[in-house]
Order: structure tokens, then sequence, then C-alpha cells
């Protein structure tokens, strides 16, 4: 189980990241294009589970390189993640941090950040420089 702040440790640790408020919740970007942000769900988004009981801990929308890469994020972290009807044809996935490990966090995150972060500086990350 994570945290929002477990959330927040792991994106204070990539470069080049600015924080911002999105429909007023806190979002992560990299340069012009955001990467992370906390997703609460709206009523329209409650009333689309129908009988089915939603997640109650906090949500992380974290984007994905595109379509193909976010139904391998689905199948691998199938506690983890998941998507709804609004994120159809869009390349995000929804994090349920209370059914996530902090190493499977950090994972996803990153893997978010490496969408937009500019090439160099993703080098030098994953170089550990």
């Amino acid at each position: 189980m994570t945290t929002i702040d477990s959330a927040t440790a792991v994106i204070a640790d990539l470069p080049e990241v600015t924080e911002s408020v999105r429909y007023g919740n806190p979002a992560w970007s990299v340069g012009k294009n955001v990467f992370a942000w906390i997703r609460p769900f709206s009523k329209a988004d409650l009333k689309r589970f129908g009988s089915e009981t939603p997640p109650s801990g906090p949500i992380l929308a974290v984007r994905t390189a595109d379509l193909h890469e976010k139904e391998a994020i689905l199948a691998a972290h199938p506690r983890a993640c998941f998507t709804i009807s609004h994120f159809d044809g869009f390349a995000a996935v929804l994090v349920d941090l209370d059914n996530t490990d902090d190493d499977e966090l950090r994972e996803l995150i990153i893997d978010g950040w490496l969408v937009y972060a500019p090439r160099d500086v993703a080098e030098a990350f994953l170089a550990g420089d």
C-alpha cells in the first residue's frame, strides 16, 4: 500500500518536473506535458461503476507511451492499475494506491515521466548521473 506522499516523493526525485493544479488536484509535468495527476472519481465516473464497488483510496493517473503500453501495463499490474470508460482511447492508466507497493509505484511513475522527459535528461537519469 502506498500513499499520495509516496507518489510525491518519487516524483520529487525526477528532474525537470513542475507541479501545478489540474481540476483542483495536484498534477506533475515535464515541460508543458502532464505525466501524472491525482484523479478522484467524478459523480459520472461513480455512476459508470454501476453495481461494482470503485476503489476507495487515492487514485493517481499516469500517462503511458501509447495504447499498446497501456494494455501491457494493465495486464502486468492487474491489482494496482485499472482504467475507466472515460479513459477509453487515452494513453493513461489509473493507479489504485491502496493496492500498489513502493517499487511498483516508482516503476509506473518513472515510465509515465519517460513519455515526456527530454531524451538527454532521461538518459542521464536512467544512467544514475
